[in-house]
């Protein structure tokens, strides 16, 4: 199954071959900031099934752990699509409110926990980590 999106002006457009990894739920506060929003929702995707057409602009942000985190966005309208995670090499976070339908999105892991907003309040089947998940 393919699924498509892109950003608000519609100059980045992106296609993802395939189910993704799985998808997840973000509580860091750099993801809150970057989003504007409580949490940020990722599908895990192996790069390779990632296609990107139209050019990405990348903020390099740091994680707790010291990774770089490359925080990918269109340059026109600032749309968030993709992060890069250099603690999961050749995985990249797409970012779910970019996709062209996100109806059928399943969270089943929620990460930084720590860091959630306490007036948001999540079902209890969706795994949820203080921090990160580990590698691997």
């Amino acid at each position: 199954m393919t699924k498509t999106g892109g950003c608000l002006c519609g100059k980045v457009r992106y296609e993802i071959e395939g189910e993704p990894m799985f998808t997840a739920l973000c509580h860091c506060t750099n993801c809150q900031k970057q989003g504007g929003a409580a949490f940020s929702v990722n599908l895990l995707v192996n790069e390779a099934q990632l296609t990107v057409e139209g050019d990405l602009k990348t903020f390099e942000d740091k994680g707790d752990s010291g990774n770089n985190v490359y925080r990918k966005f269109c340059g026109n309208c600032g749309s968030p699509n993709v992060s890069e995670l250099e603690a999961f090499p050749g995985m990249v976070a797409v970012k779910g409110g970019t996709l062209n339908d996100a109806s059928r999105l399943n969270p089943t892991v929620q990460t930084y926990c720590d860091s959630k907003q306490d007036w948001v309040s999540l079902p209890e089947s969706i795994t949820a980590f203080a921090k990160s998940p580990p590698a691997g």
